[in-house]
């Protein structure tokens, strides 16, 4: 099989829009990144080789303490993608952090290749290969960089925002905080055994076809169903012991945020919806607006995140 037409069949089975899409999209998508489906560094975890791209900023003082932020890409894209999607390396040399985007497997499970990857939210295996080889580069670049271990923070797009929920769960005691956009949230709260409170942000768009603003049954694009984004966010502000009734504001003309307040440990919850938003980064880089959607360029949901970040550091007793 080539690697275009295995590229096809993967984004039939994960995205399930239409075949011609799907493969013009592949077209494009493997024209603009495949140069880059290359990290730069790689690990050993769980007996495999991983990788991941990591970018160290301009004014990086190893003297002292950096935070962490750990960049999760979507289904179907790579690790450098993800990095020219959020624009998180323009915010950490404005304020001196450490960003890492790791790479997923592809779909028969391997860590490296030139096929694009995904965070496989089943079965439990991969899902537990997943979380410890977050785990384990996280304890890799502590030991090679100052990093601050309360300020270790997780984002994640679509795919590797439901990966972003799923280490929420599971490494509460490392990850300080959670920014998501466009999440495909298609592990329920039930398998979520951990109550501790954990810190969110998230974006999402009211016309993301991929992962829609009012929720989706299942479907090729998920086995599972997809929750409402509200619905969704209302359950971890009760995760997070916070007051039901939030605070809605608008921010722009066409962006709104709900913020949930009186969270156990502060661990305060916020949702920016974008209206006509599509399933895309606010304020990122350049996607394909025929098949994702309009890119707001209103506000810029790095910037935020990383405002966010800053005011919820990790806390002893949270």
């Amino acid at each position: 099989m080539t690697l275009r037409k295995a590229a096809v069949r993967a984004l039939v089975v994960i995205v399930g829009v239409p075949l011609v899409l799907l493969a013009v999209f592949a077209g494009w998508y493997y024209a603009r990144f495949y140069a880059w489906h290359r990290a730069d560094h790689t690990i050993v975890s769980a007996g495999r080789r991983r990788e991941y791209l990591l970018y160290v900023p301009r004014d990086y003082d190893r003297a002292h303490r950096a935070p962490l932020v750990i960049s999760l890409h979507g289904a179907m894209m790579w690790p450098a993608a993800q990095m020219e999607t959020s624009q998180w390396n323009r915010v950490a040399d404005a304020h001196g952090f450490l960003v890492v985007y790791p790479s997923g497997t592809t779909l028969g499970g391997e860590g490296t290749g030139v096929l694009p990857r995904v965070w496989r939210m089943g079965p439990e295996t991969a899902l537990s290969a997943d979380v410890a080889f977050i785990a384990d580069l996280i304890d890799t670049l502590e030991a090679a960089y100052h990093v601050d271990p309360a300020r270790i923070y997780v984002t994640g797009f679509s795919n590797g925002g439901g990966m972003a929920f799923a280490l929420s769960c599971t490494l509460s005691q490392r990850i300080a905080a959670v920014g998501t956009v466009a999440a495909a949230q298609s592990l329920s709260w039930s398998w979520c055994r951990n109550t501790r409170p954990v810190p969110m942000i998230t974006f999402h768009g009211t016309r993301d076809r991929l992962v829609p603003y009012g929720g989706a049954l299942p479907s090729l694009m998920s086995p599972r169903p997809l929750p409402p984004v509200a619905t969704w966010v209302a359950g971890w502000a009760r995760r997070n012991r916070c007051d039901p009734d939030p605070a809605d504001s608008a921010v722009t003309a066409d962006v709104t945020r709900r913020a949930y307040g009186s969270c156990a440990g502060g661990a305060s919850v916020v949702l920016y919806t974008v209206r006509g938003g599509g399933h895309t980064w606010p304020g990122g880089g350049p996607m394909p607006a025929w098949l994702l959607g309009p890119t707001t360029r209103e506000i810029d949901a790095s910037a935020l995140m990383w405002e966010f970040f800053a005011a919820h550091p990790l806390a002893d007793g949270r």
